[in-house]
């Protein structure tokens, strides 16, 4: 039968969208161009599905890799970033799994799903991380793993550089830096790597969200050790070639990716106009909000054909907050029409 614990969770909900502009998930709002989907589709059609997947994806990890100055012995590639997690959380040390609050929710969820102890470090005001207090608390917790998010999630800030550095050269267990929204942001952490701290990453943000791919850079003797808990096969054929294909024209995701973060600068400009409504800052793809009654404010633009997340909680630091994805330019425009008419 089912444990009691697992009932008691709630499951991952993932909220109908259909017909809706969607700026609830951060998914690159950039539909691959004609161009190269038609070379895709027919480097797809010579795809052998009858055989099993690439078992040891070198060539995938070699192209991942050489981005950063990294061997392929460096990578381990996941089904989306979310099973590096879980794989991370099965393979450590037995010991608390730590992280800030408010951050990536499967951090404590997978962390539950195995019955490690989860404790986390709230933030500061104004979202920012007090280093000091997070190394306390994994010491008073023996940590044995913890995950930081650079940029955060929801709150979409980034912490400071001598934060990051301070925790990685103290912190005793596996540190996990998830940089999955690097993309928008100004800084990665690669020089950070040790033994003991890796980087974790993600193709769905920048636009590949169908594919499920994550990956995790780190020491080659610590992601050779990770690899033992990663499931046969668990990249499908149609994800390595797509993914070997969509590296080759990286160019392309990176020009979107600075499209979005205009926008998110122009979407920001447009928000702080607004009397009624709080934006704060973001090096993500997302923004977050504070306005009064945000539970009307989210069914009202869902009334209007606009799909945001809703992240106002009773109390705590997300109170009376919302959670918008960067779209399109036409996206962004009509989301910041309704919100105006809706605040004022």
């Amino acid at each position: 039968m089912i444990r009691k614990d697992i009932k008691a969770l709630d499951a991952y909900h993932v909220p109908d969208s259909s017909g809706m502009i969607k700026l609830d998930a951060m998914e690159n709002p950039f539909p691959l161009p004609d161009e190269l989907k038609s070379t895709w589709l027919e480097l797809l059609s010579n795809v052998k599905l009858n055989r099993y997947p690439d078992a040891d994806m070198c060539d995938l990890r070699t192209k991942i890799a050489a981005k950063d100055g990294l061997n392929a012995e460096q990578v381990l590639l996941g089904n989306g970033s979310d099973e590096i997690i879980q794989m991370l959380l099965m393979a450590s040390d037995a010991g608390a799994c730590v992280s800030p609050s408010p951050t990536f929710v499967m951090y404590d969820l997978v962390s539950r799903w195995l019955k490690r102890p989860v404790t986390t470090v709230p933030l500061e005001k104004d979202f920012s991380l007090d280093a000091n207090k997070f190394l306390q608390l994994c010491a008073r917790e023996k940590a044995s793993i913890a995950f930081l998010a650079c940029p955060n999630n929801p709150t979409g800030n980034m912490w400071s550089e001598p934060t990051i550095r301070q925790i990685a050269n103290n912190f005793r267990g596996l540190l996990v830096i998830d940089e999955a929204y690097l993309p928008f942001a100004d800084r990665t952490h690669t020089n950070l790597i040790a033994p003991n701290v890796l980087i974790l990453r993600t193709y769905s943000k920048l636009g590949w969200a169908g594919l499920r791919l994550g990956y995790l850079l780190g020491d080659a003797k610590t992601i050779s050790e990770l690899n033992k808990v990663r499931l046969p096969y668990n990249i499908n054929s149609l994800t390595q070639a797509s993914a070997g294909f969509l590296l080759d024209h990286f160019k392309l995701f990176e020009k979107q990716a600075k499209e979005v973060c205009f926008e998110r600068n122009r979407v920001t400009a447009a928000l702080m106009s607004i009397d009624a409504i709080e934006v704060f800052p973001s090096q993500a793809n997302f923004l977050l909000i504070r306005t009064k009654n945000a539970d009307n404010v989210f069914e009202q633009l869902k009334q209007k054909g606009i799909l945001i997340k809703n992240m106002n909680k009773k109390s705590g630091l997300l109170k009376s907050c919302l959670r918008i994805t960067i779209g399109t330019k036409e996206e962004n425009s009509t989301l910041l029409a309704a919100l105006k008419e809706i605040v004022e």
